[in-house]
């Protein structure tokens, strides 16, 4: 399921902006972009995103910066400034005359001032990001709580009318070994066979056909497989893995049902229900 969650939050160090979105896919997948120094809390983040989305591929910004009340820093390298004033001693040697640094020329060298930087204290600034982490997944988990809610709507609709189709195919059952006997007594006639419908030869072999092309325990199945979707459209747990095992199921029974009742009308059924299926199943990889 789509989605798209923003959340921010400053303490007197860090203002900490966290951005969340998510597109379809059929396992959960985090990815999260946070500032190299702070690569500790990637296990913490991760955490948190999955304990609310269980699918899909989630994408974690994380941005940190200084709170505007906040002095600027000021970082001196101590060991790259004595390196530093070091080499002009061995210059001085070398050269057989004193030459010392001025302000400007440790000003020049990278790292020996970092001005307007802090240490990231991974500690400190969990601080800030957890804070707006939480109100990103709640923006995130409201944005994908309207879509399932369309989603919904759409199941109900095509659950109402795969019923629909089952409750033809059953109407339609019954008169199959009916049909049976009238196609088979035409056949014998056209050969030459002159036999009665009441033959215990002609019974028997309506019996076996009977027997073969009875669907009513699929047709069985299929109501409490259509029971069962509605079931875990409503439950509390995140139903998207129980729904794709179950289109799997009605589209089994729908298929046993088009080869065992051995009917053209019944066939038709069959792939205009398997048409609404499919396109079920399709929505179903993008629910959690």
């Amino acid at each position: 399921m789509t989605g798209f969650g923003r959340g921010c939050a400053v303490t007197d160090v860090w203002l900490a902006k966290v951005e969340l979105s998510t597109v379809n896919r059929k396992q959960a997948e985090v990815v999260v972009q946070l500032p190299r120094e702070l690569a500790e809390l990637d296990a913490s983040i991760r955490k948190h995103v999955q304990n609310t989305v269980s699918r899909g591929r989630v994408q974690v910004s994380v941005n940190l910066e200084h709170a505007q009340d906040c002095p600027a820093a000021v970082r001196v390298d101590a060991t790259l400034a004595s390196a530093f004033e070091a080499a002009f001693s061995q210059l001085s040697t070398l050269l057989g005359r004193q030459v010392l640094p001025d302000a400007s020329d440790f000003l020049r060298q990278p790292g020996v001032l970092a001005i307007g930087s802090r240490e990231m204290d991974a500690a400190t600034a969990w601080t800030a990001i957890e804070p707006a982490l939480h109100e990103a997944l709640a923006q995130l988990t409201t944005m994908r709580s309207r879509e399932g809610a369309d989603l919904m709507a759409d199941f109900t609709t095509r659950l109402d009318l795969l019923d629909a189709l089952r409750q033809r195919i059953a109407s339609a059952a019954p008169e199959r070994p009916l049909r049976q006997r009238e196609l088979l007594l035409k056949r014998l006639r056209e050969l030459g066979l002159e036999l009665d419908s009441g033959d215990e030869r002609v019974l028997r072999e309506l019996a076996l056909f009977a027997d073969r092309c009875d669907i009513s325990e699929e047709l069985t199945r299929l109501d409490s497989h259509c029971t069962k979707f509605r079931e875990y459209m409503h439950a509390a747990e995140p139903p998207g893995r129980p729904l794709d095992f179950l289109c799997q199921e009605i589209f089994r029974e729908f298929n046993t049902i088009g080869a065992k009742a051995n009917d053209a009308a019944i066939a038709h059924t069959v792939v205009e229900a398997k048409t609404e299926l499919e396109k079920i199943r399709e929505q179903v990889q993008n629910v959690e």
